[in-house]
Parts: structure tokens; sequence; C-alpha cells
């Protein structure tokens, strides 16, 4: 019995449309649409501009596979590890909140923090430029971790 298109894994739509066939074609269309829909969206900001990007894009595809077809490895597998849209925006949002609640700090457990973390230098080095004992330095950037653990957790 043959495998209905939605049951099809997209290595077995992808040779198919390798040779030719627009029904595997409009069901990769179908599957991936969305996700590429919420990429362009999230750049765009409109609905109408990011559904005419994705069929723009979907159509260039579907003309470059008939001008050229590519051959495709069948040993490759078809992972995209990259970070999805989503993704990328609530690393960035966590940032930004991460950001603010170092800023929040008192002063001089935002310098150590800053000097440690941000500059990169070791504990003894800004214990140094901070003009404070290395026990010191400890005690700020662990009250200064606690507080951040603590803000974080109500923000998210």
């Amino acid at each position: 019995m043959p495998v209905a298109w939605p049951d099809k894994e997209d290595n077995e739509l992808l040779a198919l449309v390798r040779d030719g066939s627009h029904p595997a074609f409009a069901a990769l269309v179908e599957r991936h649409k969305d996700r590429y829909y919420r990429l362009a969206f999230h750049y765009l900001q409109t609905r109408e501009a990011a559904e005419d990007v994705v069929q723009d894009a979907f159509l260039c595809l579907d003309w470059q596979k008939r001008k050229r077809p590519v051959a495709l490895n069948k040993e490759m597998p078809l992972i995209d590890d990259r970070e999805s849209a989503d993704q990328v925006m609530v690393r960035r949002e966590e940032q930004r909140m991460l950001e603010q609640a170092i800023a929040a700090l008192p002063e001089r457990q935002r310098t150590a923090i800053n000097l440690c973390f941000g500059e990169d230098l070791s504990n003894q080095d800004a214990a140094d430029a901070m003009g404070v004992h290395l026990k010191a330095l400890q005690s700020l950037i662990m009250r200064a971790k606690t507080t951040l653990k603590e803000r974080m957790k109500k923000m998210l």
C-alpha cells in the first residue's frame, strides 16, 4: 500500500521533488510554511509582508528546482540545528532581563560581576582593581549571583 504524502519523511519527499513531483513539493511547502512564516513575521512585523516573502521564497525554490535540479546526497541528514526565530527571541529577551537585573545591583556587586564575567579578569585581578581583599570580592560575587538568581526567577 503506498504511503500518503503527509506520512512521507522529508528526505523521501525531496527525492520525489528532485524527480519533478509537484505534489511532493506541495506537501513540503505545507509542512514547513508555518515555520518560515513565523520567521518572516518576526523580521517584517506584518502579516501581509510575511506571507508575500514566504510565497516568493517557495516560488523561487520551485523555479530553481525546475531550472537547475540539484543532486542531494542521500547519506546527508536533513537536520537544521540552528536556533529558531522563537529561540533567538527568547534568548535575547532573557539577556535583556539579565542585563537589567545586573544594572539594578548595588554598585560594588555590579563592578565585581562586570570585572570577573564581563572583563574576564581573575578574581585576584578584580580584587586588586577594586582595592579589596580576595575574600571580599568573592563575597560580593556570591551576593550578586544570589540576587540575580532570585530576580531572574521572578522575571521568568
